[in-house]
């Protein structure tokens, strides 16, 4: 039977920072990622100010800006006929004052290849966990399908908001009301448009969405009621192109590369959070602890801020053999004001601006006050984006994971 310290399940952006980071302590730590390989359409590809500092601090940061990547240094709003400057993170402290659009995948493999580089990490593609096994571990099927057991003292469920680690370890979540699910689109670009990465949500006549750059085209997320996914279906992909065409000023050859309902993907928003994020052997962190609203793309940030802190503190006792229950409830309590307060900015979102958007009472007479007073007090919009980029309570680097200066 195979034995690891710690196994993680579900190599997203927690898990692997999660898995390197335990490596570098010395913990003997195994990754398992159910699908062949990190990509993914429609992830989410937003590496926050937070993130890239501790990429700087984990000697990562020169290979990091090799990737293919933008910088989005302003955060713009078009609500009817108003032009909004809603965040500029050109404002934030630090040596990163923007949020760098970098396709996941390719964050993921980085992460991956700075991970493979320590001796005691292990990284399983292709290997689907199918439930947690007595005395502590998981049962996993591997990528020649074969059933396996892997026997570990903890394990660290990052496997989304559909945890099956989650589920297995009976852990109850309270669940939020959401006012919206999303369609993931892709836009193709006109050639003309600027160096500086275009992301800006609109507003109007009852439609709401955001775009972001993904270099030759937008990945777009235009939002519609919850649960009216196959009632807006039914309206036929012609309706929705003239929709989001009129809501962005996309002509019809640019939507016309929306071919058919194929091409449009339906995210299901959650809010939830779990009242215990532990259980006896087994911890949840990211959306399988708490699932984040799309808004702000700010779930992969405090995904990357739990797996920091979920390391610092549990690194040692993995390495001493000490590990208890006491351990991974200091996880829970080191997070959980951060990501209490990071729901509640979210939810404030959609209270302020989603729900009367698609209830069409949102224009350009009606703009929030918080943004009214951002347009007409600049300074205010450095805090927009210090609350949505860096996010509350950043937490430190361990050291033992540092390298260089």
């Amino acid at each position: 039977m195979e034995r690891t310290q710690c196994c993680v399940v579900g190599g997203g952006p927690a898990g692997m920072v999660l898995g390197l980071l335990l490596a570098r302590a010395g913990v003997e730590v195994t990754v398992l990622e159910k699908h062949a390989d990190f990509f993914r359409d429609f992830r989410g590809d937003t590496v926050h100010p937070p993130t890239l500092m501790l990429l700087d601090e984990l000697g990562l940061g020169e290979r990091f800006a090799r990737l293919p990547s933008r910088r989005l240094e302003k955060m713009r709003m078009v609500i009817g006929d108003a032009k909004i400057v809603a965040a500029d993170f050109s404002r934030v402290p630090g040596p990163h004052k923007y949020i760098a659009m970098v396709p996941q995948w390719d964050f993921l493999n980085l992460l991956a290849e700075a991970a493979a580089e320590e001796p005691t990490f292990t990284l399983r593609m292709g290997a689907e966990v199918t439930g947690l096994r007595k005395g502590g571990g998981v049962r996993y099927r591997d990528s020649d399908g074969v059933e396996r057991e892997l026997a570990a003292p903890l394990v660290v469920g990052c496997d989304g908001r559909d945890s099956l680690v989650r589920a297995e370890a009976g852990l109850m979540s309270q669940e939020y009301d959401v006012p919206m699910d999303v369609w993931w689109v892709r836009v193709p670009k006109r050639e003309d448009t600027g160096k500086e990465a275009q992301v800006f949500g609109c507003f109007a006549g009852g439609r709401a969405g955001v775009t972001m750059d993904r270099g030759d085209y937008f990945q777009t997320s235009y939002l519609i009621r919850k649960g009216q996914d196959a009632a807006e279906r039914a309206e036929g992909i012609e309706k929705f192109r003239s929709r989001i065409g009129g809501l962005f000023g996309w002509d019809d050859e640019v939507v016309s590369a929306i071919r058919d309902w194929d091409d449009v993907k339906l995210l299901k928003v959650r809010m939830s959070k779990l009242r215990h994020w532990y259980s006896e052997r087994v911890l949840c962190i990211g959306d399988a602890a708490h699932a984040m609203s799309p808004v702000g793309g700010m779930g992969v940030n405090i995904a990357v801020q739990d797996a920091v802190a979920a390391a610092r503190i549990l690194a040692g006792p993995l390495v001493q053999g000490t590990l208890t229950a006491r351990d991974l409830a200091r996880v829970q309590r080191r997070r959980n004001l951060a990501v209490t307060l990071a729901q509640k900015q979210q939810l404030g979102e959609h209270k302020m601006l989603i729900e009367p958007a698609l209830d069409g009472t949102l224009n350009e007479r009606t703009v929030p006050l918080p943004l009214r007073l951002s347009d007409r007090f600049p300074l205010l919009t450095g805090l927009a984006a210090f609350m949505g980029g860096m996010g509350p309570l950043r937490e430190k680097t361990p050291v033992f994971a540092r390298r260089g200066s």
